[in-house]
């Protein structure tokens, strides 16, 4: 079997299951551990509270192209896409590694525009960059390991949704992958709303707060929308082993994208890199939830057990499903992009 088949979530089924076989439950480095691979981020007991980790790798002309995203735009990026893996699991970001291979005729002045952007987000968020690796390489390659915690006692999860809960997403959706279709030709001529787009596209802002706020309210289940929404919450069900309806009706989605794309449902369902978050939790727990939060939160559908065609399934305000693309990127089974987000 070839990469090509087995897809990226089989690769990473494949080396968590291999991983499993070496486990030893009785040892110390394993007794820690409360969260593994599959997750947005690792997590294990420190001695006070729940320590996080997570890691992302950015390579050039399939993550980005220096083209299109500037060296402050990709600095920024490279950090924000960890620290949402952070936000996910309701954590404090608090260190940073950065691995940078490089090819040689790179100006210095571009590396000093990448790391100052990086370095004025990670203030923004109280994180400190403490290290990390450079090498010569033909291509550019930036990996960024963030190290966290909980603030408390708990993390939010994808494997503790239930059936009954209802389903929510802060924010509004389809803006970084309108973003993406104006880069790939899409003619959007409002110079302010181009801005708008390139900005939700390539310098993002992550949930970190309110992912702090969704587990002081008691929600146990979230995960940031990355791959998209219907993507990223088969995850959850997968995790999870219960199923979603989402009510197409209620997906909030950007002004900007209904306005001026007429594929915006799609966009908001299966674009991705909106960073948003998607959480379940009781009734209750979501209206005290959207009291406490200073964006939007929007009820979109309902966790239940009940058998449904797939994992996620859309339907109108009839009830009628809709049929829809699966969307979100994936490494290996998708192939080489023309470039995943820029």
């Amino acid at each position: 079997m070839k990469l090509s088949e087995l897809g990226e979530f089989g690769l990473i089924n494949l080396i968590r299951t291999i991983s499993a076989r070496y486990e030893k439950p009785g040892r110390t480095p394993w007794q820690g551990v409360l969260v593994g691979i599959g997750d947005d981020a690792a997590a294990w007991q420190g001695n006070n509270r729940i320590q996080l980790a997570t890691t992302d790798t950015l390579v050039q002309d399939i993550h980005f192209d220096l083209d299109i995203i500037n060296w402050e735009e990709l600095g920024w990026k490279a950090l924000a896409v960890n620290l949402s893996d952070i936000a996910a699991m309701g954590g404090i970001p608090k260190y940073a590694l950065l691995s940078l291979a490089l090819p040689s005729e790179l100006d210095v002045e571009d590396i000093s525009k990448f790391t100052n952007s990086m370095m004025h987000l990670a203030r923004e968020f109280g994180v400190v960059i403490i290290g990390g690796d450079v090498a010569a390489a033909p291509n550019v390659v930036i990996t960024v390991t963030i190290i966290g915690c909980s603030k408390g006692k708990a993390i939010l999860k994808r494997s503790t949704a239930s059936s009954g809960e209802q389903i929510a997403v802060t924010g509004q959706l389809g803006l970084s992958a309108a973003g993406l279709e104006m880069f790939k030709g899409k003619t959007i001529p409002d110079p302010e709303i181009r801005n708008i787009m390139r900005r939700a596209h390539l310098q993002p802002l992550p949930r970190v707060k309110e992912g702090q706020i969704l587990i002081e309210q008691g929600v146990k289940t979230a995960i940031d929308i990355s791959d998209g929404l219907t993507a990223d919450l088969a995850h959850i069900c997968e995790s999870s082993e219960v199923n979603a309806k989402i009510k197409i009706e209620q997906v909030p989605v950007h002004p900007v994208v209904t306005s001026n794309f007429s594929n915006y449902q799609e966009l908001a369902l299966s674009g991705g890199e909106d960073y948003e978050l998607i959480f379940t939790a009781d009734e209750a727990t979501i209206a005290r939830t959207k009291q406490c939060l200073n964006c939007p939160v929007t009820v979109i559908g309902d966790i239940t057990e009940k058998k449904l065609p797939t994992r996620v399934t859309i339907v109108d305000g009839k009830g009628n499903i809709i049929p829809y693309k699966k969307g979100g990127w994936e490494h290996f089974e998708n192939g080489v992009p023309e470039v995943k987000f820029a």
